[in-house]
């Protein structure tokens, strides 16, 4: 491929889980389809949580949100998405299970393979890229959580979603889960890696600590973006500020290169801090509005698309100015 339609076209690999990958996701398709999403397999609560301790499977529920949110914006994609997402309610035992959920690990039953389900169901959807697992096995996430002077663990990703306490320290069991292999390579070929925006410590930094796919994301020749988050009002970063958010990047991950920053004027208390929190990492700061225009801390595709767009192509300045 051309360096001028590998430009235009990068292959991007997103990382995270829940509704934060999914806002990168719905932007990323806008402008790629050479796409990969590398999602956590941590989640222990809800219709995820009950499908993994009854059958002891991978939880599917990020991996089904990645999958909707790279369906095409067409009546198929639309309504296979839906399809995805709806839940049952009833007074049995298939009360809150999704549909997309069921579809998946039945799939998984059928291939004996969770990366050949996947690639089913996206084609089933015709997805505008790939979801894999960032981890061949379930994991479980523990974080030692400060509350005032007391210092407890916090076991599982549903408990860490939303402690109030401040995470210092997180860790997965097994402590040295295999790595999906192709998540691996996806990594290892990529033109760019996105990291957030997302549930910072329970969907986005878990991937740092799968030591194969840590490797990758530190050799990869690939350039590195940072998207950060628009609240940090609920759950396990209520009071982190923007720069908090990359510090705590930077301590799991000190050797860990970053490229670029992207981030919503809005949801920046001191942007000189940042930047040089930024730079530090080696990255430079883009500050672009990409808040939809409801005032809700939800990101916006089409502006978050323009961001990483103007990420890509190096006009990282306030007026376009070049980066390099």
């Amino acid at each position: 491929m051309s360096d001028v339609v590998a430009k235009r076209n990068p292959a991007v690999v997103a990382l995270g889980g829940g509704h934060g990958l999914s806002a990168s996701l719905s932007a990323l398709r806008l402008m790629s389809d050479r796409l990969t999403a590398v999602v956590t397999v941590a989640d222990d609560g809800g219709s995820s949580g009950r499908l993994r301790a009854e059958l002891g499977v991978l939880p599917p529920g990020d991996l089904r949100m990645a999958l909707a949110a790279l369906c095409d914006d067409s009546e198929w994609g639309r309504t296979w998405s839906s399809l995805l997402q709806h839940r049952f309610t009833s007074e049995g035992d298939l009360d809150n299970h999704a549909v997309g959920n069921l579809l998946i690990v039945a799939l998984w039953e059928l291939l004996d393979d969770p990366v050949a389900g996947l690639d089913w169901v996206g084609k089933l959807l015709g997805a505008r890229g790939r979801v894999l697992p960032m981890a061949s096995v379930p994991l479980r996430i523990e974080a030692d959580v400060r509350t005032g002077d007391a210092l407890e663990t916090v076991v599982g990703q549903s408990r860490v979603a939303v402690t109030h306490g401040r995470i210092e320290q997180l860790r997965l069991v097994p402590a040295d889960p295999p790595a999906c292999p192709e998540a691996v390579q996806a990594v290892e070929d990529a033109d760019w890696v996105v990291l957030g925006p997302g549930s910072w410590f329970s969907s986005v930094m878990p991937h740092l600590l799968v030591p194969e796919l840590a490797r990758a994301l530190h050799e990869t020749p690939a350039r590195r973006c940072v998207t950060l988050n628009l609240s940090s009002e609920t759950g396990e970063t209520y009071g982190l500020s923007a720069t908090d958010h990359l510090e705590a990047l930077h301590k799991h991950a000190p050797g860990l290169r970053i490229d670029a920053v992207v981030a919503d004027p809005s949801a920046v208390e001191d942007t000189e801090q940042l930047a040089d929190a930024a730079a530090r990492m080696g990255a430079r700061l883009l500050l672009r509005q990409v808040r939809r225009g409801d005032g809700t801390p939800r990101h916006d595709a089409l502006r978050l698309a323009a961001a990483y767009r103007d990420v890509f192509d190096d006009f990282l300045g306030d007026v376009g100015s070049r980066a390099r």
